[in-house]
């Protein structure tokens, strides 16, 4: 029988998780050390000293060192969910939205780009961008001049309404994303459950597939004139805040494990 490896869930749902399997898996709430010896993969235990060897891996959440991990997974070469290759594709943020451009049907939106130290003008209300962290961080509106002290990505200011689509396997939400200013996010207490609008679902899943990703989130804005804009492609989207998606994230880690078995 072989060992699951599970990065980045917290206890409450590492709890719920074992309850669902019947066979050896080691969580590890943070990057664990490992190692690849001749294409086996190695970590760390649970607890005490020591490594084991891992036939297929569990990935969620966003770590400040994960880029290098997510390498290691993909030169691995074994089974990983979401897939190695598509965590690391999605991994940098702007990267990742290049990608999902060429898959995504609503990507007209113009966008600009300046490096760090080269002011940008802008007439209208805009929104800039960088860094490889989501969760509305590294983001600014402003109308008129800017100046990035990192590479930076330029999107005019949508006015309309924020949602996101969640697929997790099979299944699929859409999310109105929620917040007291312009930044929305499913953390806030007014985010919840809206009725799926065809288009964005078809259009998350062709970029999950295209991205190689079987859970993401994939934030849409829709404009008051009716129009639908990629915003972004998230390669970890929270999977806790609502129930639902809690339960079918855990149960599609369950299943999966138990095909390997």
């Amino acid at each position: 029988m072989g060992r699951m490896l599970v990065v980045g869930l917290d206890e409450p749902e590492i709890v719920d998780l074992k309850r669902r399997i019947g066979y050896p898996v080691i969580c590890h709430a943070l990057l664990p050390a490992i190692r690849i010896e001749d294409g086996r993969l190695l970590a760390e235990r649970a607890s005490g000293p020591g490594m084991l060897a891992i036939d297929r891996v569990v990935f969620h959440g966003i770590f400040a060192e994960d880029y290098e991990f997510l390498t290691a997974l993909a030169l691995w070469g074994g089974p990983c969910l979401p897939s190695a290759r598509g965590l690391l594709d999605c991994r940098e943020r702007l990267p990742c939205l290049a990608r999902a451009l060429r898959i995504t049907r609503f990507g007209a939106m113009p966008r600009s780009w300046a490096t760090r130290g080269q002011s940008i003008e802008r007439a209208g209300d805009t929104v800039g961008k960088w860094g490889n962290w989501h969760c509305g961080e590294n983001k600014v509106r402003f109308t008129g001049s800017h100046t990035p002290e990192e590479p930076t990505i330029y999107e005019p200011f949508i006015v309309g309404e924020a949602v996101r689509i969640a697929l997790v396997g099979p299944h699929a939400w859409q999310i109105r994303l929620a917040g007291d200013t312009w930044l929305k996010s499913i953390h806030e207490p007014g985010a919840a459950f809206m009725p799926i609008d065809e288009a964005l679902l078809a259009d998350a899943r062709a970029l999950a597939a295209g991205l190689g990703l079987e859970v993401i989130g994939v934030d849409y804005m829709l404009g008051v004139d009716g129009s639908r804009h990629l915003l972004e492609v998230n390669h970890a989207a929270n999977v806790t805040v609502f129930p639902a998606i809690r339960e079918a994230f855990l149960d599609l880690v369950a299943a999966w494990g138990d095909d390997g078995a």
